[in-house]
């Protein structure tokens, strides 16, 4: 793989141990990447550390962590301290139980990561668990001290090799029930969740990323080339605002729109043209 691995150790299963390398699976590098520039003289900005009741800037050596026990008022926390609590890394993703690929909400998903072989002399046993997780249709949640925290992360069968998903620690999560609370029970018209099932099911298809443009990038790049070569920059059409609309007739369209989309087209066949002859066509086959 030519990205660079961002970690490399084993994975753990009991006795059986797999060395593998991680690599990022998702990347916003290629992102257009803008800075802070003197709009006077073009030249580009640094960021500078400023002391917020003095107002005069802080030299590196002077600058450490605090934190906040009341206003204004900071515990100071030293670096060789704060690198004292930082977890000591063994370079193993322990495997602590084997669960169903769909064992966890996504809510608890954080950022994906593949996991190859560490080397070719080691590729039997990747094959060897990657296989045997995908049999039993099955994931592995491990913890390893990842990014100087110990995290917790979903281990699952992918293609050709496996993806490893870290999680979100429950603390980070917040509660379902506190954020829906105020959603109330409501029965819903049997007519309407009849018109709602047939629009999904019309609608049946199955998740292409290459179909999702990201506008904002696009436009963004199109507005800078634009800018280089001293062309005119054309702003993006606004998109009209969707007006409320009745519920039960807005589903009453959509499913006659689907049905009309779902519908095969019906196949035309073209009326062959009857051309009178005219007198001078008996004369152009004579002469012919």
């Amino acid at each position: 793989m030519a990205a660079r691995a961002v970690w490399s150790g084993v994975i753990k299963v009991a006795e059986l141990v797999c060395p593998v390398k991680m690599y990022t699976a998702a990347t916003t590098s290629d992102r257009i990447s803008l800075h802070m520039v003197n709009r006077r003289t073009g030249n580009r900005l640094k960021r500078i550390y400023v002391d917020e009741k003095t107002e005069k800037p802080v030299e590196s050596e002077d600058q450490v962590k605090g934190y906040e026990k009341s206003p204004g008022h900071y515990v100071v926390l030293e670096p060789e301290e704060v690198a004292a609590v930082v977890p000591q890394s063994d370079k193993t993703l322990n495997v602590d139980a084997f669960i169903g690929c769909d064992g966890i909400e996504s809510i608890y998903f954080d950022k994906p990561y593949y996991l190859l072989p560490a080397s070719d002399a080691t590729e039997d046993s990747f094959v060897l668990l990657r296989e045997a997780m995908r049999a039993q249709k099955a994931a592995a949640v491990a913890h390893a001290v990842l990014f100087r925290r110990v995290r917790p992360v979903l281990i699952r069968a992918h293609r050709q090799g496996l993806i490893a998903t870290t999680l979100q620690f429950d603390y980070e999560v917040r509660s379902p029930s506190a954020a829906f609370k105020d959603i109330k029970d409501r029965k819903i018209d049997p007519e309407m969740l009849e018109l709602a099932k047939y629009i999904l099911k019309t609608k049946a298809g199955e998740f292409d990323p290459a179909k999702f443009d990201d506008r904002y990038e696009e436009a963004l790049s199109e507005m800078v080339r634009a800018k280089i070569e001293g062309r005119k920059v054309i702003p993006m059409k606004r998109p009209e605002p969707t007006k409320a609309n009745d519920l039960l007739e807005a589903l009453r369209m959509s499913a006659g729109g689907a049905a009309n989309d779902a519908a095969p087209a019906k196949k035309t066949t073209a009326k062959k043209k009857t051309v009178k002859k005219t007198a001078a066509e008996p004369a152009r086959k004579k002469a012919s």
